[in-house]
This record gives C-alpha cells, sequence and structure tokens, in this order.
C-alpha cells in the first residue's frame, strides 16, 4: 500500500509548486494498485484559484442497479400484491435480515424515523420520561423522542470517534431517564461495553439507532443486536437502500409483538392477542416494492462493504501522515465499521489558518466532493421552541425546562460541529487511486493554505 514515490518525497515536490494529478498512466493503472504520481509543472495552483483539479472524474454513482432490481420490481408488480398483509416480500425480507443480523425478529417500517418511532412505543416511552441521545446525530433520532413528548436529554460527544461519550453517559441518567438510545454514527460502533454497563445497572434498555450502520459489528456481533432493539434505515443514501424504508431488530419477544403492533395501527400480528401498547399505533408499514428492492440490493451488500472496509482502512493510513488531518477513531470493540460516511477532523492552525469552509471548498474545487456534517442538535431553534410550546409546558415543570439549555450543553460536540469532515459511502467503493487522488487532493491544499487562506 505504498506510493510509487514517497509520502516524503511527495510532500517536498508539493511544497516545491509540484503536486500529483491523474493522468493516463494513473487512469490505467489496475484496480487495488497505487496511482502513479504524475507531476506537471504549475500543476500545484489550488483549483480554487485556477489550477487543474486533482480529479476530474466522478465518483462511483448510487444506488448500483440491475436485472435484479427489475426483476424484483416486476415480480411484485404482475403478483398483484403490493400490500405487505396480502404478499409475502416484506416477510421474507424480514426473515433474510434477520437472518443476516442474527435477531429474532424483524419489523419492516416505512422508513429508519417510522422504526425508531414505534420502538420507543414498543418499551413505553410516554410524557414525563427522559430519553438520552448524542447532540451529533440526524434530526430523527431526536423528533422521536418528541413524538412521544418526552423529554430528550443530550450526552456529549467523544470528538475522536464522533460518537457518544460514554463517560458522560452515568451523569446524564436520572429516575425519569426511561431509554439510553446511542447512535453508530457513519457505521462506527459507540462504545457499547460501557453503555450497555450504564443500562443494565441503571435499568434502563439501550435502544441503538444503528441507521448508517448496516452490517456494522461490535466483538463479533451485528450492531442493532446487542441492546433491547435496533433500528436501521433504507433511504436512497444508506449502504442498503430502498428509496425509503426501516427495520427494527429485536430478540425479545414481548417487545417484538409491541413494535409489530404499533406498526400497524394497534393490530396484532394474524392469530395472536393484541399487546398491551395503551392503544397507539400508526400505519408505519413497508410496501412490498421496498422490500423487493431491498432483497436485490442485499445480494451486493457484503461486496461492497469489503470494499469500504479496504479503501477506508487504506485512506485513513494516508491521512494520518497529514498534520492536521485526523480520521475518526474506531473503539476497540468495534470489529467491524459499516463505513456509511468516512468522517474526518480538520485543524486549521496545520492549514495556515484556513477556515474550515474555505478548506471545504477547496477540496470540492479539487474534484473530491464533501461536507462539513452536522451541526449540534441541542441548539437547533426548533428545540427551545418545542419546550416553549403548550404542550410541554404542561407536561414538565418550569424549574425543568429552565435547567433543560444549562444541563444540555455540550461543548466537545460545538468543537467537533467545528472541525468534522465528512466524506460518503460512494466515494469508497471505486479503485484504489480514488484514495490516493483524495489524499493528493488534500495535500496540495496544505501546501498552497497560506495562498488560499489570503485569497
Amino acid at each position: 500500500m505504498a506510493y510509487t514515490i514517497s509520502r516524503r518525497r511527495f510532500m517536498t515536490a508539493a511544497a516545491g509548486a509540484a503536486v500529483a494529478t491523474r493522468a493516463t498512466r494513473a487512469a490505467s493503472a489496475p484496480q487495488g494498485a497505487p496511482a502513479p504520481a504524475v507531476f506537471a509543472a504549475g500543476a500545484a495552483k489550488p483549483a480554487l484559484l485556477g489550477g487543474s483539479p486533482v480529479r476530474s472524474t466522478r465518483f462511483p454513482s448510487w444506488p448500483v442497479v440491475d436485472a435484479r432490481e427489475e426483476k424484483a420490481l416486476s415480480d411484485v408488480l404482475h403478483s398483484g400484491k403490493w400490500f405487505r398483509g396480502d404478499g409475502q416480500t416484506v416477510s421474507r425480507f424480514e426473515e433474510a435480515y434477520a437472518r443476516l443480523t442474527g435477531a429474532r425478529h424483524c419489523i419492516a417500517t416505512a422508513n429508519g424515523t417510522s422504526a425508531l418511532y414505534a420502538s420507543l412505543a414498543g418499551l413505553d416511552v410516554a410524557p414525563g420520561d427522559e430519553v438520552i441521545l448524542p447532540p451529533y446525530t440526524f434530526i430523527a433520532t431526536l423528533n422521536v423522542v418528541f413524538l412521544q413528548y418526552a423529554l430528550p436529554i443530550f450526552a456529549d460527544s467523544d470528538p475522536e470517534t464522533f460518537q457518544m461519550d460514554a463517560d458522560k453517559l452515568e451523569s446524564a441518567v436520572t429516575e425519569r431517564t426511561a431509554v439510553i438510545m446511542p447512535v453508530h454514527l457513519g457505521g462506527n460502533a459507540c462504545d457499547l461495553d460501557a453503555i450497555l454497563d450504564v443500562g443494565r445497572r441503571r435499568k434502563v434498555p439501550v435502544l441503538e439507532d444503528a441507521c448508517q450502520a448496516h452490517l456494522g459489528e461490535w466483538r463479533g456481533r451485528k450492531l442493532g443486536t446487542l441492546g433491547a432493539a435496533g433500528c436501521f434505515s433504507f433511504q436512497a443514501s444508506k449502504n442498503l437502500n430502498s428509496g425509503e424504508g426501516g427495520a427494527i431488530l429485536t430478540s425479545d419477544d414481548a417487545l417484538a409483538e409491541r413494535c409489530w403492533a404499533f406498526h400497524d395501527n394497534s393490530r396484532a400480528r394474524r392469530g395472536r392477542p393484541a399487546p398491551p401498547i395503551g392503544g397507539r399505533g400508526a400505519n408505519l408499514r413497508l410496501t412490498e416494492f421496498q422490500a423487493g428492492l431491498l432483497l436485490a440490493q442485499m445480494t451486493r451488500l457484503e461486496e461492497q462493504s469489503k470494499v469500504r472496509e479496504e479503501n477506508a482502512r487504506y485512506l485513513t493510513q494516508q491521512l494520518r501522515e497529514i498534520p492536521g488531518i485526523l480520521p475518526a477513531r474506531m473503539h476497540e470493540g468495534c470489529t467491524r465499521n459499516a463505513w456509511h460516511l468516512y468522517m474526518f477532523r480538520y485543524q486549521a492552525e496545520r492549514f495556515a489558518g484556513l477556515p474550515r469552509e474555505r478548506f471545504l471548498k477547496a477540496l470540492s474545487a479539487e474534484g473530491v466532493p464533501c461536507s462539513g456534517g452536522y451541526t449540534p442538535l441541542n441548539q437547533q431553534p426548533f428545540v427551545q421552541a418545542t419546550l416553549r410550546s403548550r404542550a410541554y409546558q404542561r407536561l414538565y415543570p418550569k424549574e425543568v425546562l429552565d435547567a433543560w439549555e444549562e444541563r444540555n450543553r455540550c461543548p466537545a460536540n460545538d468543537r467537533l460541529c467545528e472541525e468534522a469532515v465528512w466524506l460518503t459511502q460512494t466515494m469508497l467503493l471505486g479503485p484504489r487511486r480514488d484514495m490516493d487522488e483524495i489524499a493528493a487532493a488534500i495535500r496540495k491544499i496544505q501546501a498552497s493554505a497560506a495562498d488560499l487562506a489570503r485569497a
């Protein structure tokens, strides 16, 4: 996994106004071999300042489709059974996904948000309860708490892993805590040993938000199967994709029946008594068409996951050698990262003070699309608006709501949101030379960071 020239010599050449660019010789390199570096006079000028970009081709497109998806949709179409109550495709997907993950039960839902919503209902989360979650996550993780009229409590982030800081969890638990809801952000795993230990000792169930973590593992077990339940999303960007869709995994028989009833308008499975869920429920079912897509997409999931893992490992080796670029660390217990996102922290002081937003624009201009990721969820204006709503004012004492903002400060997460850089999972699906070019683009920007900062 070495360059054809050393990285040290590459940096020296880049600093001297020459940089690796993609050329015919690089494009013809065999997949799996490092891309040869080609130097051209003046090529070190950043693309944002008028130079030539490192990459001129797109990363792999998404989703990947072929005759398998066409047949899956055609089979459902011509069956005339498009609703899971009549068809068998959703049931076949549930059986296949449960088998793949090692869970006893899988309940397919309309989307990942529906999976989280039904799981909280199945765990009997109610008004007056508190739910602990991280501040670095998609908005749906919070919205399902508000949908139950529970009070969200944020445990600060660990910037090195981008995950919930398990050391901050214990102090967030109170007698009102009903659920701990960690998020396996980007497909990386939270510190489940510590989180599950807190849950056991404090008698609080753990609901894993594994919406981005398909095939991720903790100590050899699939993420989403270690807590009371785990939830997945199959939205269009996800590693397993049906446009929209979701699933709940659990090995708790009673919890599975409560989640099922909630997702099917308070109705029990055929031939089974309705479980007590307070009479509440909604139509959160997956369609037969989506299930057909998922079964087809699953045939590629393992192969695609291995490609992402190999490319992520190789890219991390390169980026760790660039001062000021800190790839997200994995906990020791994470035996497989799903790599829905490739995340790293950017330190502007190692790039001549170049602001992160300017770095993101410069990297995108080099042909490497990227983003700054999430903003602090605990500070979103709609959070305070919800807490000031009539419902929350009636449900919670004034002193509880008045103290909420101070109680939910997350300074480590604030810093993370200022430093984070994201690359998407599709960027890890190409040949190894794509990883070479990502690293080359970052090195190129660093070599000209002072010029970019002044421009």
